[in-house]
């Protein structure tokens, strides 16, 4: 298998978690979480991730480490952490209470879009056409969706605090891939942890009442899966596929979570739903088909990171190396130009002509 059908894999299994995370938190709205709900279960999401993801990081490493994330990320982690794991997940379930979750779950594509724009307009990362094409027909079917209906006039409040979900991870996903060399594990247990503490915090000043116990081990672990091991793999997509395409990749989730919450809440569909489902799997297949390839020039660059010794890596050890691949120490790539199928990963944030 490639290593661009590699990076895909992690992204498809982060949409695929994610995605059905979503009609299972609908499930818990309501279900003991009364007054100020929508801080206390987004904490518990998250404090359930970041629990889950830090013990598995002491077992890996037999013990508690310390990051060996480099001081100047820092400020682009606790940036991600702000808006991906406080504000992101709390606009979420604001929008989960006024929204139904299949159609939430679709809206939900809106964060690749944003994503990209992002990606392309601040952080300058390159695209073409069909990526462009596929973002413009995720719109439409986010408007589709979002059309007035004969419901009340405060039905508006689901979809603005779901678009301001989509721009809250859109931002955290650009400022997350500035740190998606350094350890997954760390980065993704960082955000559950202090987001989770935030929230809950935030709730319980607010006079949020805990739930029965049943529900908050619910929370956390629907949390745990769909929050903390989606993120791992969204980082170590963004190390292979860069911002805007793994965003693509990833907005397969609606329809994960789409489909189960009408097999699961029997929840009613209509014309406009299926018209949106339509154009957006529509945007999402041109992202999944595209092909990127032209000759490019590799400058020097040092880093650490877990590599096989593949075209990209050709370089000697400075220890004893037992031959087990993928593995991960500090390596210097020298210059080289070469043409072969790419995206934009932490190896080609190269300049195009």
């Amino acid at each position: 298998m490639s290593s661009l059908h590699r990076a895909a894999l992690p992204a498809l299994g982060a949409a695929i978690l994610f995605g059905a995370s979503t009609p299972f938190a609908k499930q818990l709205i309501g279900e003991g979480f009364s007054a100020f709900s929508p801080f206390l279960l987004a904490g518990l999401l998250y404090l359930g991730s970041g629990l889950g993801l830090t013990l598995i990081r002491m077992l890996r490493d037999r013990g508690w480490k310390p990051s060996d994330l480099p001081r100047q990320e820092w400020p682009w982690l606790l940036g991600a952490i702000g808006f991906g794991g406080v504000l992101g997940p709390l606009l979420l379930m604001v929008g989960l209470a006024h929204t139904a979750a299949a159609t939430a779950s679709l809206f939900l594509n809106l964060e690749s879009v944003l994503t990209a724009v992002l990606a392309w307009v601040v952080f300058r990362e390159q695209t073409d056409h069909r990526i462009v094409l596929g973002m413009l027909l995720i719109v439409l079917g986010g408007a589709v969706l979002a059309w007035p209906s004969t419901e009340s006039a405060s039905s508006i409040v689901g979809p603005l605090a779901l678009v301001g979900a989509c721009l809250a991870w859109a931002i955290d996903n650009n400022l997350t891939r500035k740190v998606s060399a350094s350890d997954a594990l760390f980065i993704a247990g960082s955000k559950g942890l202090v987001a989770g503490c935030v929230n809950i915090a935030l709730g319980v000043s607010l006079g949020a009442v805990f739930p029965s116990l049943g529900n908050i081990s619910s929370a956390m672990v629907i949390g745990f899966f769909g929050y903390g091991l989606s993120l791992v793999l969204f980082v170590l997509a963004l190390r292979g596929l860069g911002t805007a395409r793994t965003g693509a990749y990833f907005s397969t989730a609606p329809f994960v979570g789409a489909a189960l919450s009408i097999a699961m809440l029997g929840e009613p569909t209509n014309l406009a739903f299926w018209g949106a489902t339509l154009l957006m799997a529509m945007g999402v297949w041109l992202h999944l088909t595209e092909r990127h390839v032209h000759e490019h020039q590799h400058t020097a660059l040092s880093h650490g990171h877990k590599h096989r010794h593949d075209e990209h890596h050709q370089h000697s050890h400075d220890f004893e190396w037992d031959g087990v691949e993928p593995h991960s120490h500090p390596h210097r790539h020298d210059e080289l130009r070469h043409s072969h199928g790419h995206f934009p990963d932490i190896h080609h944030r190269h300049a195009h002509s």
